[in-house]
């Protein structure tokens, strides 16, 4: 799915690939953003959304997962990007975030959102850049 990928690894969004416990344990364990997300409001949060799996191509074991909320057609969110921690620093949040966006791209979509505390420059290197007119954002719920 993206040239980027390194050696030895595939992404997929295939729903029925997805290793939905280990992605709960993941996100509810270690994801700060994510911290005791309870497994049903995962499993139905999977269901609605955009998913991508990343693999390891010789055992098929899932190496990250990332999600978008889309209309598929005006505007997206990205979020819970993870990258398992044994595999980070191959440069497969990169290649990740970059196959989400090469996918979402006949879609002509006006933007794509995310929000991150510590990954900006993962970000960066596909082409995201802080909000230029963050005055104009608005949120409702928790911030």
């Amino acid at each position: 799915m993206n040239s980027a990928l390194p050696p030895g690894y595939e992404i997929s969004t295939a729903p029925e690939r997805l290793d939905r416990a280990l992605i709960h344990r993941w996100l509810s364990q270690d994801a700060y953003w994510a911290l005791g997300r309870p497994r049903e409001k995962q499993d139905l949060a999977i269901a609605e959304s955009l998913n991508f799996g990343l693999y390891d191509s010789a055992s098929g074991a899932q190496a990250g997962y990332a999600r978008v909320v889309t209309d598929q057609s005006t505007f997206a969110w990205l979020c819970d990007v993870y990258i398992d921690p044994a595999v980070r620093g191959k440069g497969l949040g990169t290649a990740l975030v970059s196959a989400v966006k090469e996918h979402l791209a006949p879609c002509g979509l006006r933007r794509i959102l995310l929000a991150t505390a510590d990954a900006h420059a993962v970000y960066a290197e596909v082409g995201f850049e802080p909000l230029g007119e963050p005055e104009k954002w608005m949120v409702l719920g928790e911030q």
